[in-house]
């Protein structure tokens, strides 16, 4: 059986630069839309494209619901396949405009790569997210070590997650130029800081409380007095690997530059929650954390919107939308407490123009 096709990976890096310049698509996007394909490919022979027959997709769609994740043994999640067929969806209704695929191809056959509408709501099922409190983040800063160069970096890059919120890439390209100590800010500058789809915005730290503050405020001096730390030198240095007493490889120090993906970072999350003796939890959850945070804090559609802002969020909406969901505990507590309130007809406008507000933006984006 064929590994390869020459004219399907001509036109497939054709579809790629479609996707990064008039897309303007991301490196992880493309990614994505590649891995479809490959399955795709992988299933069905390496055909030529322009051979392409609805059935092809059709057995495709059976393939994948056989299939299995690698790394779970589960069948492949709803989520998953929906997001693998709308790959290919897309790619196939720009291929037949493509030069050569014209004449084989109909848009309509496309169409054969969709989900039914049961599967697709159960793909897009809003499900609660796990994430720690903040508490539990404080428990953890208070039980991580600091007994060397590494450890009070590691302890400073969970403080610095929940006073910003910053997405791993980000705290993975953050220099010391970006923090402003006296604003008790930090500014996520796209030049520098691989922030998502490259958007510059200041976040001001979230009022989290416990040592988080303090902890961040200490590392930044330490690296400047101590290491002699510079603007232009990453907040959190990569580690230094070396040769230690025994001669074998391990940890010796921190480097001059910052990493290169966010993976350390995620095993820096996994080793501390795991020491204090609670599950992981990923940077991005404490985004989550702070969402909830927020919803108990704000008590304004201002307030509420700084903080939206604080994320990096240009529309309230995504930030209520992705991260706003109640966890069930708390969505209890509140159905228990509303019959112990008084009515306030103020906060009864606020929140009756809040939703106006929002059904308005949702009715311009054609979703209602």
């Amino acid at each position: 059986m064929a590994k390869h096709n020459a004219s399907n990976a001509r036109i497939k890096r054709e579809y790629f630069a479609y996707l990064k310049e008039a897309k303007r698509r991301d490196e992880a996007s493309i990614d994505a839309v590649a891995k479809a394909l490959a399955r795709f490919e992988g299933a069905n022979g390496h055909k030529d494209f322009k051979s392409f027959h609805r059935e092809q997709a059709v057995a495709f769609k059976r393939k994948l619901d056989e299939e299995a994740a690698i790394r779970t043994g589960k069948p492949l999640s709803r989520a998953t396949v929906h997001s693998t067929l709308s790959a290919l969806r897309a790619f196939f209704e720009w291929l037949a405009g493509q030069p050569g695929y014209k004449s084989r191809l109909r848009y309509s056959d496309a169409d054969y790569f969709n989900l039914s509408e049961k599967d697709v709501r159960i793909a897009k099922a809003t499900r609660t997210k796990a994430f720690p409190t903040l508490e539990q983040i404080h428990h953890v800063l208070s039980a991580m070590p600091t007994g060397s160069d590494i450890q009070l970096r590691n302890r400073a890059l969970i403080a610095f997650a929940i006073l910003t919120g910053a997405r791993d890439g980000a705290l993975a390209s953050f220099k010391l130029k970006h923090v402003d100590l006296a604003e008790s800010r930090v500014d996520q500058d796209a030049r520098d800081v691989r922030t998502k789809a490259s958007k510059t915005f200041s976040t001001w730290f979230f009022p989290v409380g416990g040592e988080a503050l303090a902890i961040v405020a200490h590392w930044c001096g330490y690296l400047r007095s101590e290491l002699l730390w510079g603007d232009d030198d990453p907040l959190f240095p990569a580690t230094k690997i070396g040769l230690g007493e025994t001669g074998g490889f391990q940890p010796v120090g921190l480097r001059r530059d910052g990493w290169h993906s966010a993976g350390p970072i995620r095993d820096i999350f996994r080793n501390a929650f795991e020491a204090a003796g609670l599950p992981y939890f990923n940077p991005h959850s404490f985004r989550n954390t702070l969402v909830q945070c927020g919803q108990r804090l704000c008590t304004t559609p201002e307030e509420y919107k700084a903080w939206s802002q604080n994320l990096g969020h240009e529309r309230v909406l995504t930030t209520f939308i992705s991260y706003g969901n109640l966890v069930p505990h708390r969505q209890g507590e509140v159905m228990r407490g509303l019959g112990d309130t008084k009515p306030d007809i103020t906060t009864d406008a606020l929140f009756l123009a809040r939703v106006a507000a929002a059904v308005q933006q949702l009715k311009g984006r054609g979703t209602v």
